[in-house]
């Protein structure tokens, strides 16, 4: 009996040492896995807790609780000032009550927010919670057309813009009155007339709390914001986030161990998925102290984290690079940031920020504005946006499916359904819509958000979101981005939809018809712009002219590098303009023989593309 009671206890300690380090040869991310399904498990359970709350709970209900239990706690830090959760609360309360006033707005209306980075931004969005109004969140580099469509697209009657975008108003003025929209100005007084001056009245108002009854006609699926996303058609499209899909995303810093300790840094746009949603509605949750920035500095950020005590930094792919372009300091590694949370960053910049800067954790993840399923790479696996796992397939069902770049479309097989990529190929994204993983949709655009959605997947009548990015999955359940597809490109940060931009340079006066495309650049994260143009017959190409109208109607990252002239832009047999051999020859003037310019912000017009140029952009010594 004693030999026996022995070898069970040689067996017991054998297996204490042999199955950790099985575990780590054979499974080395299962602890991790169970640590993140745990924290999926704990996200749900408090959702679904929140949602059966009543009366009903949003995120501006949460503000208020960190407002009650943390009244003191700093909550925004903004250049030489700081604002706790108490000081964020009653300025919102003025901005609600001055707006209540006036007769020039209604509660509940939509209104849309032409600001930069600023805390008033963020008050003015608390103030319109209470208020009960859906908020359209405005690229405040937008002017004349695309801030007209913007603005229109939401049924916004209400715009509130910055002081120094009063030139940008004002160019629109005359159509936004013959809507009858009522415009306010962030500044003590305005001598425009048909824009009203609001300061002023923020600093005469109470800043009593609203009633609660003004916000009582919302539900979950009631509009909370409306983010613009360049789609592959058209102008911005309003992707409409409800208060439902706003609960979901408080979780997003909690969920990768951001505190209440933690100081953020937001330099990202406040109109941006990525600045709002994460910058923004994430400390919320946290109760995190955000220091916020007009925009980002590369020269100063670093100057900025150790000023500011900053903890957790935002990026995108960019922001990285850009950070690992400037020049190096001894104390390069001198901060406290311990966490980098974002996307878009290529493996070999990874590496070289964590080279540079030391041991920061880097947390990419994968989402968009209007999709329904997300990744995060919770192990920091080099390269990859996230990991998959059985628990989060079954709570929010995607496949990578076959995709013919070719003729732009899913492959099908003889049955009419989609094929299923395998393991280590790369194939479109496309998630299940349920009532778990809905999918909204555009703001008074049924054709784009139609667009979105694919039919006969997998079986006869399933619905998927087609995110229009090409993944891939490898053996050990990484997924890696790879492309996207369709006629959308990303440059400084930016979505850039090609028709749209060709839609732009056909209303030039010159020009016939235009193909645009994106091409990359060594160096750069993203394509930058190129247009093939055919100019109309008679007419000729006027530099100074494109130069001036592109600047006019599109905001700078969306704004053609180079252009090319052709005689007529090349089409399939199904008259879909052909982009795969002009991205493939890009702008080298020693390849095409076609006339090729290059945008010059200098001289205000395009000139010419030389060899010497070419070189210059290649090697680096030219920036764009």
């Amino acid at each position: 009996m004693e030999k026996i009671e022995m070898f069970v206890l040689s067996v017991f300690l054998a297996s204490l040492v042999i199955i950790p380090f099985a575990l780590k040869t054979f499974s080395p991310y299962l602890w991790m896995d169970i640590l993140y399904i745990a924290d999926l498990v704990r996200i749900m359970v408090k959702f679904v807790s929140r949602r059966r709350r009543r009366p009903l709970f949003f995120v501006l209900d949460r503000f208020l609780e960190q407002t009650a239990a943390h009244p003191d706690k700093r909550f925004i830090v903004f250049e030489n000032e700081s604002y706790s959760f108490m000081d964020a609360d009653r300025r919102s309360n003025k901005i609600a009550n001055a707006l209540q006033a006036s007769s020039k707005y209604e509660p509940g209306c939509t209104v849309a927010l032409f600001m930069g980075n600023e805390p008033a931004y963020m008050f003015t969005w608390l103030a319109l919670a209470k208020l009960g109004s859906p908020v359209a969140l405005l690229n405040h580099n937008i002017r004349s057309k695309s801030l007209l469509h913007c603005f229109s697209c939401c049924n916004a009657q209400v715009l509130i813009a910055a002081a120094e975008l009063k030139g940008a108003v004002e160019e629109v003025l005359p159509s936004l009155r013959e809507q009858g929209v009522s415009i306010f100005l962030m500044a003590k007084e305005c001598d425009t007339p048909g824009i009203d001056s609001l300061t002023d009245q923020v600093e005469k108002a109470s800043d009593s709390p609203l009633p609660h009854s003004l916000r009582s006609h919302i539900t979950f699926k009631t509009p909370a914001v409306y983010i613009y996303t360049s789609g592959t058609t058209g102008l911005p499209k309003a992707a409409v986030v409800n208060h439902n899909r706003l609960l979901i995303a408080l979780a997003v810093l909690s969920s990768n161990g951001v505190t209440s300790d933690d100081n953020l840094y937001l330099n990202l746009p406040l109109y941006h998925t990525a600045g709002f949603i994460v910058g923004f509605i994430g400390p919320i949750e946290t109760g995190s102290t955000i220091i916020l920035r007009r925009k980002f500095s590369a020269s100063q950020f670093w100057d900025d984290c150790r000023k500011y005590n900053v903890t957790v930094v935002q990026y995108i792919g960019e922001v990285l690079r850009y950070l690992c372009s400037t020049p190096k300091r001894d104390n390069d590694k001198d901060h406290k940031v311990r966490l980098a949370f974002g996307n878009g960053v290529r493996a070999e910049i990874w590496r070289e920020f964590l080279h540079r800067f030391g041991n920061i954790e880097v947390r990419e993840f994968y989402a968009s504005t209007e999709g329904n399923v997300g990744f995060v790479n919770y192990v920091g696996k080099i390269g990859a946006v996230g990991r998959v796992n059985f628990i989060h397939r079954k709570l929010f069902p995607y496949t990578l499916i076959k995709y013919d770049t070719e003729r732009d479309e899913p492959v099908r097989d003889a049955n009419g359904f989609c094929i299923e990529s395998a393991k280590g190929e790369t194939g479109l994204l496309v998630s299940k819509i349920t009532d778990l993983a809905p999918f909204v949709g555009y703001a008074q655009n049924e054709q784009q958000t139609e667009k979105k959605r694919l039919r006969n997947v997998l079986k006869k009548g399933d619905l998927y979101f087609n995110s229009g990015d090409l993944l891939r999955i490898d053996k050990d359940n990484f997924i890696y981005f790879q492309d996207r597809v369709g006629d959308t490109f990303r440059w400084k940060g930016e979505n850039v939809a090609t028709t749209e931009v060709a839609d732009i340079l056909t209303l030039a006066d010159c020009i016939k018809e235009a193909n645009v495309y994106g091409v990359q650049i060594p160096g750069h994260e993203g394509r930058v712009g190129m247009a093939a143009v055919a100019v109309k017959e008679g007419a000729q190409f006027d530099p100074s002219k494109i130069f001036s109208h592109v600047v006019s109607y599109l905001p700078s990252y969306a704004r053609p590098r180079f252009i090319r002239l052709q005689n007529a832009v090349e089409v399939t047999g199904t008259f879909k303009q052909l982009k795969v051999q002009l991205v493939k020859e890009g702008f080298d003037p020693g390849c095409i023989q076609d006339p090729l310019y290059i945008l010059d912000d200098q001289v205000k017009s395009y000139t010419p593309m030389t060899a010497q140029i070419y070189n210059s952009i290649v090697t680096g010594g030219m920036k764009l």
